[in-house]
């Protein structure tokens, strides 16, 4: 269960660093000028501007709450740099990439780029079938627990990019990177809420390795899909949208996605009535276990239970949640379905950049007539037994 927690808190782990960087000096008006702005329809985190023979990507949404504007560089071959405070230089082509999230990894892979990965940390957590080709081929080093733990081996590495989550501890090795000419970007995809804000975040990818219009045209498929899946529910009334329980107990406190969070969105785009969609915040929400009894006892459905392989497991751990008529009915479904060779969750891998796909699964569970061919991808309903 300390995994469980880490997930539903870690976003809020680095907040203690903030104070260690300066503020980001702002644009020039004469360098303004010469930049085109490519919108973004989703995304709120960053923004993307293209020069002559330069782009500039600007992550303004590092972390929630972040009071400072982190400013890339990109150059493409022979463009000479322009002036300004850049916190990285990416010199084009890229050929040498370390990852630090999962979440990162599906970047590569849609955007036939997999053969850059040379370093990431835990490899056990790896779902992707190319990344591990890699790795059998001992071209991607294994970077332990985590970049910060092995700043040395990164340098040694000396990739031409190092793509940084701000969900750890990693973001005070950036000036230990920035002294070893190691250009490290941060990627801040996970503070966005909708969930088409993610996977725009390909984008951002895109950018950095000269792919941008690719990353485009991934994108606009998924958002086509998103939407496309999300007009089958649009329809449901309010009445026939059935009561939709989430989360978990840790150490006597539930865990539940707050209304403004990118899980309780997806829910309401799949036909849900979230039982929980009062309770304000774009993180996790801290509950009492009366409260969620005595709110969520009748849900029909129990949806994001953790990583249980089924309800007997679920009930022994904490025989509480046998209470709930959705355990009763068997109504739980986990987003265990797919695994990667060595048991990391595809979900946490994925799910990021195909909210499309969770959206599916989701319409699929609590209205199975409007998505009829359908198999289910990332969750599963879990058995009494296994």
């Amino acid at each position: 269960m300390k995994i469980i927690l880490y997930r539903f808190l870690s976003a809020f782990l680095f907040l203690g660093l903030i104070n260690s960087f300066s503020a980001c000096k702002e644009k020039k008006p004469e360098e303004s000028k010469e930049l085109e702005e490519l919108g973004l329809s989703y995304a709120s985190g960053f923004t993307i501007s293209k020069g002559n023979h330069f782009w500039e990507v600007e992550v303004t949404n590092a972390w929630t709450g972040a009071d400072r504007v982190f400013r890339y560089l990109i150059l493409e071959p022979n463009a000479e740099k322009p002036e300004g405070n850049f916190d990285a230089v990416i010199q084009l082509p890229v050929k040498r990439v370390v990852l630090t999230s999962t979440t990162q990894i599906p970047h590569l892979d849609l955007l036939n780029e997999m053969n850059l990965l040379v370093g990431f940390p835990n490899h056990d957590l790896i779902s992707s079938a190319n990344a591990w080709a890699l790795i059998d081929a001992g071209a991607v080093e294994d970077l332990g627990d985590g970049p910060a733990a092995n700043t040395e081996m990164v340098i040694d590495i000396a990739p031409d990019l190092v793509m940084v989550s701000t969900m750890g501890e990693d973001l005070k090795y950036l000036d230990l990177l920035a002294q070893a000419n190691i250009p490290a970007v941060i990627n801040g995809e996970y503070v966005e809420q909708h969930p088409l804000g993610r996977a725009e975040w390909i984008k951002f990818t895109g950018a950095l390795l000269g792919k941008y219009e690719e990353a485009k045209v991934v994108f606009e498929q998924v958002e086509n899909d998103y939407l496309e899946a999300e007009k089958l529910s649009d329809v449901i009334v309010d009445s026939l949208r059935p009561t939709v329980l989430s989360g978990v107990l840790y150490q006597d406190i539930w865990y539940a996605p707050g209304s403004g969070s990118w899980g309780a969105k997806i829910l309401q785009n799949a036909g849900g009535n979230y039982i929980f969609s009062g309770q304000k915040g774009t993180g996790s929400v801290q509950l009492n276990y009366e409260f969620v009894l005595e709110n969520a006892q009748e849900a029909d459905f129990w949806i994001g239970s953790a990583d249980f392989p089924d309800l007997q497991t679920m009930g022994n751990s904490e025989p509480r949640y046998r209470a709930f008529r959705a355990f009763q009915a068997g109504n739980v479904f986990s987003y265990t379905q797919k695994r990667g060779r060595e048991g990391g969750l595809e979900y946490f891998e994925l799910g990021y950049m195909r909210p499309d796909l969770i959206l599916k699964d989701l319409i699929k569970i609590l209205h199975p007539s409007l998505l009829p061919g359908y198999e289910l991808y990332f969750y599963q309903q879990l058995d009494e037994t296994k």
